[in-house]
């Protein structure tokens, strides 16, 4: 049985709709810095601003995926066997966006360890994030009305939210 929603457990569906709209900023920043100047000292691993910032970005949608799966999701589903069908779809969505997000690493990191990047390197890392973007949206989208509702129903917080709602600064 669900308990009663308090101020923060209604609280938790519009923090969830604003982690998605900071992972969308984030990218939106990544998108943008395909066409930023390579540092001077030439490429390799972290210096290159296209590859951290790829970096911290994939770090941080993996983490929020993460713990909506090892966290959100198995308490909704103690309390909401009912939503089982719409997680599992969600669960199903985090692997899509994985393997993308693998691919982005992998052109970001071709890309930053060939001494000039080429417009067909940005353009393939770009066609990715475009990608990403728009399965991001119905992602988010289909999650803020499947599970909001739950958490603004009475799902608590038994710890899931850090790694679901609070991100690090890129």
């Amino acid at each position: 049985m669900a308990s009663r929603p308090t101020g923060r457990t209604a609280a938790l569906s519009l923090q969830l709709a604003r982690a998605h709209q900071e992972l969308r900023r984030r990218l939106a920043d990544l998108r943008a810095d395909l066409g930023r100047p390579r540092r001077p000292d030439g490429p390799g691993g972290h210096d290159d601003p296209l590859l951290a910032h790829c970096l911290a970005f994939c770090t941080a949608l993996t983490h929020h995926h993460q713990g909506e799966d090892t966290g959100l999701f198995a308490r909704l589903l103690r309390e909401r066997p009912d939503l089982a069908p719409t997680i599992g779809k969600l669960v199903e969505d985090h692997g899509l966006i994985t393997h993308i997000l693998t691919r982005v690493r992998d052109l970001a990191d071709q890309a930053a360890t060939t001494a000039t990047a080429t417009g067909a390197d940005l353009e393939a890392v770009g066609r990715e994030l475009d990608g990403l973007a728009a399965i991001m949206d119905s992602h988010f989208a289909y999650e803020e009305r499947a599970i909001g509702a739950a958490l603004d129903t009475g799902a608590g917080d038994d710890g899931w939210s850090e790694a679901v709602l609070r991100f690090r600064a890129p």
